[in-house]
């Protein structure tokens, strides 16, 4: 390897630890409320040495919301990766979620919610980066509607984007109360209840049938 190799290849590997590192300061605290000296404690880097690798704390922070993103949808496509209906790969979305509540793959919870809540219009870039992330997540939903309705395990006629937005809202609901009063309990009972209207969703001569 060449010097600038070298160079380049150790300033690729401090960037991308600075990123891994970030990325649980701004899901817990907020673009807004993670400060320059939140990210230096958690880093081991003066601000100097933050800015030697991105030009502005949103750059740091949309690189870090990526990378928050980024485990995430390993999580939910480890879920999907064992041959099963589309039926069952819904259930597994929900418990996959629920599930996070209680080992959550980055501290803070999800990267959509935290987002979202915060970027309005004065955080456009963040704003539209958690619309995407959300237009992925229904884009899931509802292949695996129309998975299921193509294998015979959720009857036809479905529909795939209802029943996105039903699952998000109420998935994102339910671990905002879970984190509000700290009771896993309520997203228990939310993937409770989105379990059993997935079952009514099923063919009449499957719905004894779970996963």
């Amino acid at each position: 390897m060449t010097p600038s190799k070298a160079i380049t290849s150790k300033g690729e590997q401090t960037r991308r630890r600075i990123v891994e590192v970030a990325a649980p300061v701004f899901n817990r605290r907020g673009y807004v409320g993670a400060s320059m000296r939140d990210l230096v404690d958690a880093t081991g880097l003066e601000k100097g040495g933050i800015y030697n690798h991105f030009g502005s704390k949103e750059q740091l922070a949309l690189e870090a919301y990526d990378h928050a993103m980024s485990l995430v949808e390993r999580s939910l496509a480890r879920s999907q990766e064992a041959p099963a209906t589309g039926y069952e790969r819904l259930v597994r979305i929900v418990r996959t979620f629920a599930a996070g509540v209680r080992r959550p793959v980055i501290e803070g919870g999800c990267p959509i919610m935290n987002t979202a809540i915060e970027a309005d219009d004065t955080y456009p870039e963040l704003r539209d980066r958690a619309r995407r992330s959300m237009n992925d997540w229904h884009r899931l939903i509802g292949r695996r509607v129309k998975d299921g309705v193509a294998d015979g395990s959720i009857a036809a006629g479905t529909d795939p984007y209802r029943l996105a937005s039903v699952m998000t809202a109420a998935l994102e609901g339910g671990q905002m109360l879970a984190r509000l009063f700290d009771d896993p309990s309520h997203m228990d009972r939310v993937a409770e209840h989105l379990e059993a209207h997935l079952e009514t969703l099923r063919p009449p001569e499957h719905q004894e049938r779970r996963p």
